[in-house]
C-alpha cells in the first residue's frame, strides 16, 4: 500500500447517493426514531434520570468551554465577521473624574462557518417544511413561530461523548472532503472504551480547529471534514439527543446528488436532533486523554432569542 493509500484508508458504506438512495436512507432515518414527532424533538429523551447520570461523570471538577472565539477579522471561512465595536468608556475619550462605564456591543452571523453555535429545529427546511412537517410558513420576518431556539431556553444539559476520528486514524486532523462513516464511529467507541447511547451528546472531532490553527482558514463552504450521511442511521438508532462537531457536520461538497447538507436534512428535520456546529476540542481532548475517559457533564446554554433559528453558545464541558 502506498503513502496516499494508508493516508486515505477505504471507507466502508462511505459511497456517493443519488436522490433516490437518500430518501431511502431518510426513510430508514425515521423508522428507526420513535414513533412520531416530539414537541422538543430529540431533547425528549434527556429525562432528569439522565441528567442526574450526567452529573455522575463529574470526578475532577475539571472544567473547559468547547467554543471557538468569536471571530472579529474576515477570512475566507468567514467573508461576514462578527461586529464588535466599543460604545462607552475608551482610551482618548476618558473623562478621568467620576463613573464611567465601558460598554460595548455584538453583530453576528448565526449560521457562518467559523463561529461556534447551535441550529434549532427551525433551522431545517426541506421539500417545502420542517421537523414533524410544520409549515415553513411559520417561518416570518419577525422570527419563527415553531421549532425555534426557545425550545432549548432552559439548557441543554447532558452526558456528552467525545469521539477523536483523527485520534482513530492515526493523524492530527481529517482532511477538508474526508468524512466520517459509521463504521469508525463503532471502531471509535471500542479504541476509547465509552458508548453513545440514548439522550447523549455526541461530539465528533474531525480536526477542523486544529487544521485552521496551523495551516490557517479556508473556504469551509466548499471543502470540509463532516459525517457521511449514512452514519445517521446509527445515531437514530441510538437516539442521541443532540449532535455536535468541531466542523459543520456535514462534509463538502456533500456525497448526496441534489442535497447540499445531507446530515443536517436527516439529523434535524428527520430526527429532531439539535445541532453544535464549528465547536473546538482542541482544549477538551488532552483532558480526556490524560484521565483516560471520554465522556462528561456537559452543559450547553443558548441565548434566549425568540423567533431564533439557532443561538451563539460556549458548551462547557465538565470532567
Amino acid at each position: 500500500m502506498d503513502e496516499e493509500q494508508d493516508r486515505n484508508p477505504p471507507q466502508p458504506g462511505a459511497a456517493r447517493l443519488d436522490r433516490a438512495a437518500f430518501d431511502d436512507l431518510y426513510r430508514r432515518v425515521v423508522a428507526a426514531a420513535p414513533t412520531g414527532a416530539r414537541p422538543r424533538g430529540a431533547l425528549e429523551t434527556i429525562t432528569p434520570a439522565h441528567v442526574l447520570a450526567a452529573v455522575g461523570e463529574v470526578r475532577t471538577g475539571r472544567h473547559v468551554s468547547l467554543a471557538a472565539a468569536v471571530g472579529t477579522r474576515a477570512r475566507p471561512d468567514n467573508p461576514e465577521p462578527a461586529h464588535h465595536p466599543m460604545t462607552g468608556a475608551v482610551a482618548g475619550h476618558l473623562r478621568g473624574q467620576g463613573l464611567e462605564f465601558a460598554r460595548d456591543r455584538i453583530e453576528m452571523n448565526v449560521h457562518g462557518d467559523a463561529d461556534s453555535h447551535l441550529d434549532a429545529l427551525c433551522h431545517v427546511v426541506y421539500d417545502g417544511t420542517l421537523y414533524g412537517g410544520v409549515p415553513a410558513a411559520t417561518l416570518t420576518a419577525t422570527g419563527a413561530e415553531a421549532l425555534s431556539v426557545g425550545l432549548a431556553g432552559a439548557g441543554i444539559v447532558g452526558r456528552g461523548v467525545l469521539l477523536d476520528i483523527p485520534g482513530l486514524r492515526g493523524v492530527p486532523w481529517l482532511e477538508p472532503g474526508e468524512h466520517v462513516t459509521a463504521e469508525e464511529l463503532l471502531a471509535a467507541e471500542e479504541a476509547q472504551g465509552v458508548r453513545f447511547g440514548e439522550g447523549d451528546l455526541l461530539l465528533v472531532r474531525v480536526g477542523h480547529r486544529r487544521r485552521r490553527r496551523e495551516m490557517g482558514a479556508w473556504d469551509a463552504a466548499a471543502a470540509r471534514a463532516g459525517l457521511h450521511p449514512s452514519a445517521v442511521e446509527l445515531l437514530a438508532e441510538r437516539r442521541i439527543a443532540v449532535l455536535g462537531s468541531d466542523s459543520n457536520n456535514d462534509c463538502a461538497p456533500s456525497p448526496v446528488d441534489g442535497v447540499g447538507f445531507p446530515v443536517h436534512v436527516l439529523a434535524v428535520h428527520a430526527l429532531g436532533v439539535h445541532l453544535l456546529d464549528y465547536l473546538q476540542f482542541e482544549d477538551l481532548l488532552p483532558l480526556c486523554v490524560e484521565e483516560g475517559r471520554w465522556s462528561f457533564l456537559c452543559v450547553v446554554a443558548p441565548l434566549r432569542l425568540v423567533g431564533g433559528t439557532g443561538s451563539p453558545v460556549s458548551p462547557i464541558a465538565v470532567l
